[in-house]
C-alpha cells in the first residue's frame, strides 16, 4: 500500500472543515501518515482542532525575524501543532542576507545571517524550509546544528517583528477572491 508521509490543506478556504474531514478518514484508513494545514492564523487554528478528531500535526505558516507570529506560535504550542515555516527567508525582503543585527549576530559564530535566521526559527520549536537551488546554499542551510543563539541574541531579534506579513495578505478579499478563483471544485 502506498503511503503519504503528510498532507496538507494549503489555504482554509471554502469548506475546509469537510476537507479536513476528508483527510481525516485517509488518515484512519492508514493512506496518510500525518495531516495537517498551511496559511492558519490563530482563531482558524483553533477553530479547527476544536471541530476535528485528528489535531493537525502540522501548521505551515510564514515564520520569519519580520514576522514572528508569537501568538501564533504560543496556540500551536498549546494545541500540540508543529510549527512548520515557509519563506524563512522572507523572500528575500528587508536586506535579511545583510541585515546589521542578523549579520552581527553571525560574525560571532562565523555563520551567515541565513544561518542565523534558520538557528533562531529552530530555537524557537520551527521547523524550517529554506528554500534554494544553489548546492553551497543548501549545505549551509544545514550547517546551523553546531551553535546556538543566546538569550540576548534572541531578543535582539525580537524588535526586526514588523507585526504583519510583507509577502501576502490572507485578510484582503481581493486575496480571497483569487484564491477561490484557483480552487479546484
Amino acid at each position: 500500500m502506498t503511503q503519504a508521509d503528510l498532507y496538507l490543506i494549503h489555504q482554509p478556504m471554502g469548506d475546509y472543515i469537510g476537507a479536513y474531514r476528508a483527510m481525516e478518514e485517509l488518515y484512519k484508513e492508514g493512506l496518510i501518515r500525518a495531516i495537517g494545514v498551511c496559511n492558519c492564523y490563530p482563531h482558524i487554528l483553533a477553530d479547527i482542532c476544536e471541530t476535528v478528531e485528528v489535531t493537525p500535526a502540522v501548521n505551515q505558516v510564514e515564520l520569519h525575524p519580520f514576522f514572528q507570529q508569537p501568538e501564533a506560535l504560543d496556540l500551536m504550542r498549546e494545541y500540540e501543532v508543529v510549527p512548520e515555516a515557509w519563506g524563512p527567508f522572507a523572500e528575500g525582503k528587508h536586506g535579511i542576507f545583510t541585515n546589521p543585527v542578523l549579520t552581527e549576530i553571525g560574525e560571532k559564530y562565523g555563520k551567515s545571517a541565513a544561518q542565523v535566521v534558520l538557528r533562531w526559527n529552530v530555537q524557537r520549536g520551527v521547523v524550517v524550509i529554506p528554500k534554494s537551488v544553489h548546492k553551497e546554499r543548501m549545505e549551509q542551510n544545514m550547517d546551523i546544528w553546531n551553535f546556538s543563539l543566546t538569550e540576548e541574541e534572541m531578543a535582539k531579534i525580537v524588535p526586526l517583528d514588523l507585526g504583519h506579513s510583507e509577502i501576502v495578505n490572507h485578510f484582503d478579499p481581493n486575496f480571497v477572491r483569487m484564491l477561490h478563483g484557483r480552487m479546484m471544485r
